[in-house]
């Protein structure tokens, strides 16, 4: 058996992608503007896109929260996943970022509402809970790692009984596992998976990712 390298793992997700998750032109430009931008290529894989499609399409998902924007590729995903009249409600903290999205969101998901709101995330949920916004059905979490904690008991307020709550990047190719690391990020996913494993409302797995490294989703449901 092969012995498992970044070399590896990358031909195993093209092997997917080209299989499962080939992008359309819609995606192909999402993903040439936010390059054009400058914007970071932190974004999800077409693969991990198809996973967050499937996810919401199993889930029977017509309300969508996206916590962190970047171009709007993971938005596009979600979006598509839902019935027409559904609805996608995405944070992002940087304005430049959120314009890049809305261009490339206008022609993402023909009949479902996609509503790109811009500041600072936790601040947003706590508004859209004062503000009573109906409960949603999935829930995406992909931004500031240190944040995750503090997006979960908000996203909770906004969630009902089987709502699904989703958060990337809570592997780190293993660093979760290093309680010496002081990578902000790694402590932030490490603190986030110990707070899901033992939440009483949360039923939960991790589910790694392969991409030229070994990440993971979080999948959990609301009891």
């Amino acid at each position: 058996m092969e012995p498992v390298t970044p070399e590896l793992l990358e031909r195993i997700n093209s092997y997917i992608e080209e299989r499962f998750a080939r992008l359309d032109p819609v995606l192909e430009r999402n993903l040439e503007a936010a390059a054009a931008a400058g914007l970071p290529t932190i974004n999800v894989s077409a693969a991990q896109g198809k996973l967050l499609y499937l996810l919401t399409k199993i889930a029977g998902a017509r309300r969508v929260l996206e916590v962190g924007t970047l171009g709007g590729f993971s938005t596009t995903w979600l979006a598509r996943a839902l019935p027409p009249g559904g609805t996608v409600v995405t944070l992002e903290f940087n304005p430049a970022h959120a314009d890049v999205a809305r261009r490339n969101l206008e022609e993402a998901a023909p009949g479902v509402t996609i509503d790109v709101r811009v500041g600072d995330a936790a601040q947003s949920l706590k508004q859209m809970v004062a503000q009573r916004e109906p409960a949603f059905d999935l829930v995406f979490i992909d931004a500031d790692k240190p944040g995750y904690v503090g997006y979960l008991e908000l996203v909770l307020q906004l969630s009902r009984p089987g709502t699904v709550i989703l958060a990337d990047n809570v592997i780190r190719h293993g660093e979760v596992m290093d309680e010496t690391s002081t990578d902000s990020s790694a402590t932030g996913a490490r603190n986030y998976n110990n707070a899901i494993a033992s939440h009483p409302r949360l039923e939960t797995v991790l589910l790694p990712l392969l991409r030229d490294t070994i990440d993971g989703v979080a999948i959990s449901i609301v009891r």
